[in-house]
């Protein structure tokens, strides 16, 4: 069962976290990081059955995401972004399931979906890319790559108004550049840039991202599980996110285990002092309302799916706009109680300043940006369309 994969992160926990600083030290997950993440079972949560995975529910795979990223931030994003490929996988043509999972269902396809090439379309058949893609996570462990691209008009240049594809590439394929992820934040992601030069890509690769969204390619591929009818634009951010407020529980929980024996300059034992105590205590709430916000939000759009109503755009809107605040909300709690961890919290020997980086380099990915989010959810909310481009995410 799906929940058991939760329970063998825990059981992993200490040596998870103990792993942690090696991940940030190597700029990737460490081999033995990835034996314990599959030995887990995370990235198969989303997987289907008959490919060795669970077709869990998606608030279970938040739930695991959250649990590895409450031991190592990095672990936990990867966990995120990794996953959720099987989900989209699944729905495309079910010769590269075989490709990609016949032999081995624990292997794992790296992403960034950034439209940074251009599928041109050739003779015969397929397309030919080519294109650098930044932030691929997980890239050093993972066998396929999904890329974002435009598709051409067969001459090198995109066709208007543009069309979004996600195409999937071996690793034979693609480069990994080994020097082109030097950052603060997130750093045992190994969230690298991934080079294609003049790759060809069969159709059956491919897919328009229009229709994960809409819940089409589910049904044209004969899918009758609710969880592969569900919107991209509501799948791909629950695994950051949910990543995002696991980093804010584990820094808590640090916080908490910290302060029981610290004492002031003043002399006085944190444990006395109320207004140490008061924003932890508003710090736990603020965090745990993030993770029940954003459980709420993609376990009603499940049930709507599975009860065969229609999924609208305020549906979808109001959603993102809860995600977005859910990591927001979760990271100024995190600010508050590193504001009152003491100067120790800062030195590089503890990990309170671990998650601390991570976690507000996870808020800067580009689906926890508010503006468009909070903007799409009003419009949706007073019956007004939403103009195409700010439809992408919704």
């Amino acid at each position: 069962m799906a929940h058991e994969v939760v329970q063998r992160v825990e059981e992993f926990g200490p040596e998870l976290a103990g792993l942690a600083e090696e991940n940030e030290k190597l700029g990737k997950l460490s081999d033995r990081t990835v034996e314990l993440l599959k030995s887990a079972g995370v990235i198969r949560l989303l997987q289907p059955k008959e490919y060795g995975g669970y077709t869990a529910h998606p608030s279970e795979f938040a739930e695991a995401v959250m649990a590895v990223a409450r031991h190592d931030g990095a672990a936990g994003w990867v966990c995120g972004v990794v996953g959720v490929h099987p989900w989209e996988l699944a729905q495309m043509d079910p010769r590269l399931a075989q490709e990609v999972w016949g032999e081995n269902p624990d292997s794992w396809i790296a992403s960034p979906y950034m439209p940074n090439g251009v599928a041109n379309p050739v003779e015969g058949g397929g397309y030919t890319l080519s294109g650098r893609w930044p932030f691929s996570s997980g890239s050093d462990h993972c066998d396929w790559d999904f890329l974002g691209a435009l598709l051409g008009d067969g001459k090198g240049k995109p066709v208007m108004p543009p069309t979004v594809m996600h195409v999937v590439l071996p690793r034979s394929d693609y480069s990994i550049i080994d020097d082109s992820w030097d950052v603060v934040g997130l750093r045992g992601t190994g969230s690298k840039d991934v080079v294609v030069e003049n790759a060809f890509l069969p159709e059956y690769r491919t897919i328009e991202q229009s229709d994960v969204q809409a819940g089409a390619a589910a049904e044209r591929v004969g899918l009758t599980e609710t969880l592969y009818k569900l919107p991209f634009a509501a799948m791909f951010p629950l695994g950051i996110t949910s990543a995002v407020i696991g980093m804010c529980e584990g820094a808590l929980a640090l916080h908490l285990d910290q302060q029981r024996e610290r004492v002031a300059v003043t002399g006085v034992q944190v444990k006395d002092d109320p207004y140490v105590l008061y924003s932890a205590g508003e710090a736990a709430s603020e965090i745990a309302a993030s993770r029940v916000q954003l459980i709420d939000g993609i376990s009603r759009l499940y049930d709507k799916v599975e009860s065969g109503q229609e999924v609208t755009i305020e549906d979808r809107s109001n959603v993102r706009r809860n995600q977005v605040r859910c990591a927001w909300r979760a990271v100024s709690a995190l600010d508050e109680i590193i504001a009152r961890s003491g100067g120790n919290a800062f030195r590089r020997s503890n990990p309170l300043q671990r998650y601390w980086r991570d976690a507000h380099a996870g808020l800067n990915h580009m689906i926890h940006v508010p503006g468009v989010a909070y903007h799409a959810n009003a419009l949706a909310a007073m019956g007004l369309e939403l103009p195409p481009a700010m439809q992408i995410l919704i």
